[in-house]
């Protein structure tokens, strides 16, 4: 897709026609060649920012695919971090790469944080509350509105009194831009795929908003802030493109 290392056409098609552990599974091997993966500008504008409040022990990305958001982690977390995804193969392209990037090449290069890749659901996390940062990059466009308050109730649980929970979210194209009837096309036919067919394959990019998205993470028992990422720039209005969602779970609460 769009590259000559990317999936075709065939096996896009063969993987939407799939389940969505399935479709990850299938598409793993070619998966960081194609516009899925988050940009690496997205990635390390999330480390800058958050590089101020740490410093981590334990970190998590969250539905980490093949582990773009694991290197970030790596920069920022001190003790360990862990990936989780519901597809095996995913999770195996990402620790094949994380082996292979070899030794930093810094001649006294701080300590690598211990890695760790477990197949999960992100809406059943099998972990206590033993991470200090939360990060995730790209997949909630794969649950639906009702499932944010119990994704957000199992981040809050996996996080330690004071943790953070990170991601970045995209201000939503006006319906003037052709990225807004691009995405809108997207999604309908992803509805009428669903619809028709079984198991669904969920990977809908227009219903994450911030609105809903805020509410529910303070239902959740969170403290949330909005920090602007500038790299990338700001709306006429004056708002930012992209913002980075902070929630912190505050000392000894549990959600509402």
């Amino acid at each position: 897709m769009f590259t000559p290392h990317g999936p075709t056409l065939r096996e896009l098609a063969v993987q939407a026609l799939s389940s969505v552990e399935r479709g990850y599974d299938l598409l793993a091997p070619k998966f960081d060649h194609t516009p899925f993966r988050t940009p690496d500008s997205i990635l390390d504008a999330v480390g800058r920012a958050l590089r101020p409040m740490g410093p981590f022990d334990a970190g998590l990305d969250l539905c980490c695919g093949t582990g773009a958001g694991m290197g970030v982690l790596g920069t920022l977390c001190r003790e360990s971090v862990t990936g989780v995804d519901i597809s095996a193969g995913m999770l195996a392209v990402g620790r094949e790469r994380l082996g292979a990037a070899g030794p930093p090449s810094s001649p006294s290069p701080p300590p690598r944080p211990h890695a760790a890749w477990v197949r999960g659901d992100a809406r059943a996390l099998p972990f206590g509350p033993a991470f200090d940062l939360v990060v995730s990059f790209g997949a909630f466009g794969h649950f639906l509105p009702r499932e944010l308050p119990g994704l957000f109730a199992q981040v809050h649980s996996v996080l330690r009194p004071g943790g953070r929970f990170a991601f970045p979210i995209m201000a939503p194209p006006r319906p003037s831009s052709p990225w807004y009837w691009a995405l809108l096309g997207f999604d309908a036919v992803m509805r009428v795929r669903n619809a028709v067919r079984r198991p669904p394959f969920v990977m809908y990019y227009r219903a994450f908003r911030l609105g809903d998205v805020r509410r529910e993470l303070a239902w959740a028992g969170f403290e949330v802030e909005l920090h602007a990422l500038p790299e990338f720039g700001y709306r006429r209005d004056g708002s930012p493109r992209c913002r980075m969602v902070v929630a912190t779970r505050g000392p000894g609460t549990t959600p509402a």
